[in-house]
């Protein structure tokens, strides 16, 4: 769950794969903002819960409130599993 960059543009490794994102800053952060507001409303049957998460990856990238969240949840669930 660590983001890097690779050649500039930056990207996540979660669950052992990496996944590219906007080189933009305000893109990443209106892409992951989108995904998020979509979760709330994740009742309707075209959006759902899942997304929440998965908006809440790309904000942490650039919002280091978000990154230490996911940095803690990452420790917990690497002790956890050990």
């Amino acid at each position: 769950m660590t983001p890097q960059s690779h050649i500039g543009r930056p990207r996540l490794k979660f669950a052992g794969r990496h996944f590219h994102l906007p080189g933009s800053r305000w893109v990443r952060v209106g892409l992951g903002g989108l995904f998020v507001t979509g979760g709330l409303v994740g009742f309707l049957p075209v959006l759902g819960f899942w997304m929440i998460p998965v908006g809440l990856l790309i904000l942490s990238v650039d919002i280091p409130r978000v990154r230490r969240g996911r940095r803690r949840l990452a420790v917990w669930w690497g002790r956890r599993r050990a």
